[in-house]
């Protein structure tokens, strides 16, 4: 039987097939990673992360979000964890990951060094985020539960596909540089909730970017670490889902189906979000709304009373009530401690009640509301419900425009769209 590094290596730097609807997404995603990067750019922890990087020095091989440059693995690094510094990234559900975070920082890093085309970076950031979402269900539901953060782990197998592939490597050179990442890969979900999430992110940029320019120096590790009795998925609770994994690969792109953020909290609380737009609730009416989710959400973010902008973000009641009054759930600035402590928003909270549904998918919530004047309205949301290509670039550059200003997210985009150096992008990264 083939090894899972050789068939994902052939994969990665082989000539591939994209659709468009895959290299559409694919820049979308891009759009998006440097929009939430840019407007992450000052939070503390990407302060901390790059603050160290400029003071250790080294060749400016890569700029970094903010400002400055450094080497390669280090830019990966600083850039990965300030991408996810405000948890406002893509995610992919059939392995619970955040894709672009993980990949893009590590093709960008290397892309820039070696000037290579904004064409080549899209294909390859795409094929590594494909790669990722394999890996993740190769490893499967057992990993994520016993504790493993996929977007620190596949993750960074992404990233060395992405970085390989840029970086000019031969299939035993990328299935070297696989087995190198099985060894670093890394990241727990114990860190969520604290700077560590973001961390992970980068840590799984950096590790894939380290384990190709060292392979690119002759570095000899064993290939075949992924599977076998001591391999990456034995030792981490992997469930050696192979065939399920590797079905279609080459042939079906599951990262179209990358879920994008519309608003700037957990990802669990979107369903509910969404279908509270089909029911278009204003708080004067609102006599009582119910919120059925599926139970995995209930211990991640259902906070019934947060009094902080953080906590909010994890709050079915507190969100839920900030739409009906009127707040903007995508815009960062809408999560604030004054908005938790508005009277009005916490009236309206207390008619607010949340319930597990173990007939609902974890991308699904049901809303029912009641209102004043007797009348009871229902509506039901799929994060996995098919959106149409249009209506998904509305949105993620409406929110990239919110984010970092029109200018720019036009700027970006054309850029994307038009075709230059991956250069003319790693320039948008630091702050005006």
């Amino acid at each position: 039987m083939t090894d899972l590094s050789q068939i994902l290596a052939e994969f990665a730097v082989g000539p591939v097939s994209t659709t468009a609807q895959a290299r559409m997404v694919a820049s979308l995603s891009l759009l998006d990673w440097l929009a939430v990067g840019r407007a992450g750019a000052d939070e503390p922890v990407s302060r901390i992360v790059r603050g160290m990087v400029l003071d250790e020095g080294g060749t400016p091989q890569a700029r970094l979000f903010g400002q400055g440059a450094a080497p390669m693995r280090a830019a990966a690094l600083v850039n990965g964890t300030i991408s996810h510094a405000l948890d406002y990234d893509d995610t992919h559900f059939a392995h619970i990951g955040h894709p672009s975070v993980a990949v893009i920082p590590a093709a960008l890093a290397v892309a820039e060094w070696n000037d290579r085309m904004l064409v080549e970076l899209l294909e390859a950031a795409l094929v590594g985020m494909e790669v990722s979402i394999r890996v993740g269900l190769w490893l499967g539901r057992g990993h994520y539960q016993a504790g493993f953060h996929q977007t620190a782990t596949a993750g960074a197998f992404g990233a060395a596909a992405a970085a390989g592939r840029l970086a000019g490597l031969s299939v035993p050179q990328l299935q070297r540089a696989l087995g190198l990442t099985a060894t670093r890969a890394a990241g727990l979900k114990v860190q969520f909730g604290t700077m560590g999430k973001p961390y992970n992110a980068g840590q799984a940029a950096a590790t894939g970017t380290e384990a190709v320019l060292l392979v690119q120096r002759g570095f000899e590790p064993n290939v075949e670490a992924l599977e076998g009795p001591f391999g990456f998925g034995a030792t981490h609770h992997g469930e050696n889902n192979r065939d399920s994994a590797l079905e279609g690969l080459g042939e079906e792109w599951l990262f179209e189906s990358v879920s994008h953020k519309f608003h700037a909290c957990c990802h669990g609380l979107h369903a509910a979000l969404e279908a509270a737009l089909k029911l278009d609730i204003a708080e004067p009416e609102v006599a009582e709304i119910k919120v059925r989710t599926h139970p995995r959400w209930m211990s991640v973010c259902n906070q019934p009373a947060p009094t902080t902008g953080l906590g909010a973000k994890f709050s079915y009641r507190t969100v839920i009530a900030m739409q009906a009054l009127g707040h903007d759930t995508a815009r960062l600035e809408s999560y604030s401690d004054a908005v938790c402590a508005d009277p009005r928003l916490m009236s309206l909270r207390e008619r607010i009640t949340v319930e597990a549904d173990e007939n609902l998918s974890e991308t699904q919530a049901h809303l029912s509301l009641l209102r004043r004047d007797g009348i009871r309205r229902e509506a039901t949301h799929d994060l996995q419900a098919p959106l149409s290509l249009s209506e998904r670039e509305e949105r993620v550059r409406e929110k990239a425009a919110k984010l970092v200003g029109a200018d720019l997210a036009g700027e970006v985009w054309s850029l994307l769209r038009t075709g230059g150096r991956a250069t003319d992008l790693s320039e948008r990264l630091a702050a005006a």
